[in-house]
Parts: structure tokens; C-alpha cells; sequence
């Protein structure tokens, strides 16, 4: 069989995992310190795929950790975190690519990215945040609904 009538098996690879950009706010240190109120936690989460070059992608899982005391209307701390990967993704249709970037990828990415949250909230002096975990094959779903499902106007 000639190189130009085989099929091709797909390629999955991770080149590279990275923080890319970590923050932490603490807009009252000192003194929050001395609170004794349950900060309520509130998680923001995003993820973005880029094209780097043909059979090449950028993977950026992004969450936003926001930490209030509700009855003073105060935040305790801000972390945001991006954990980007590079991937290899060739020779699957288009909608399996699509799949694999949106839940595969971040699959792998999030355990770094909780991690990384626990790990800066420690240092910053606050209890660990442990994030629960994401189902993002129900997210990627839910996604390609609402893209679906947006609806059509006319002028």
C-alpha cells in the first residue's frame, strides 16, 4: 500500500504544559486577616483554544477565584489562573477536534490548574481552595446547545 492511499491514524500529543499567567489580589491585607467570617467562594471558569500553526493548538483553561465576606461586601482575595498546554491534534474530522480541545484538553489541564489555586491561596495565608471537580464533556455539550440554539434575526 502506497504512503498516498493509507489512512492516516490520528495524533494525539502534549508538547507543553504551562502557567501562563497567576495572579493573587488581597485588596485589605492586613486586616482581613483578623476577619472570622466564612468567605463565600465564587468560581469563574473559561476555556479557549487557538490555532498555533496546521495541527497545533493553544489550550487555555482560565478560572477566577473570588473570595467575599458577604456581610461586609468585601473581598478577601482574587486569584486568577490560566494553565495553557500546547497540543498536537491531527487527522480526526473536524467536529472530533472540536471535542478533544473542548473536553480532552482541558481534562488534562485542570488537575495543574487546581493545584496551582490551592497551592497560591496557601501562600497568600488563607486556608486551601480545593476545587471540585469539572465535567467537561457536560459543559462542551451544553456549549454546542446554546451556540445552536442562538437564534436568527432579521432586519
Amino acid at each position: 500500500m502506497s504512503d498516498a492511499t493509507a489512512v492516516q491514524q490520528p495524533i494525539f500529543n502534549i508538547e507543553k504544559l504551562y502557567v501562563k499567567d497567576l495572579s493573587l489580589e488581597i485588596p485589605h491585607a492586613p486586616s482581613i486577616f483578623l476577619e472570622r467570617e466564612n468567605p463565600q467562594i465564587d468560581l469563574q471558569l473559561h476555556t479557549q483554544a487557538t490555532p498555533i500553526e496546521e495541527g497545533m493548538f493553544e489550550v487555555v483553561l482560565t478560572v477566577t477565584v473570588t473570595a467575599r465576606l458577604i456581610e461586609k461586601d468585601k473581598v478577601v482575595f482574587l486569584i486568577e489562573t490560566k494553565q495553557a498546554g500546547i497540543f498536537q491534534v491531527r487527522n480526526l474530522p473536524q467536529e472530533e477536534i472540536e471535542s478533544v480541545l473542548g473536553v480532552t484538553c482541558p481534562n488534562i489541564l485542570y488537575p495543574y490548574l487546581r493545584e496551582a489555586v490551592s497551592s497560591v491561596a496557601v501562600r497568600g495565608g488563607f486556608a486551601p481552595v480545593l476545587l471540585n471537580p469539572i465535567n467537561f464533556e457536560a459543559l462542551y455539550q451544553q456549549q454546542k446547545q446554546q451556540t445552536q440554539a442562538v437564534p436568527v434575526t432579521k432586519h
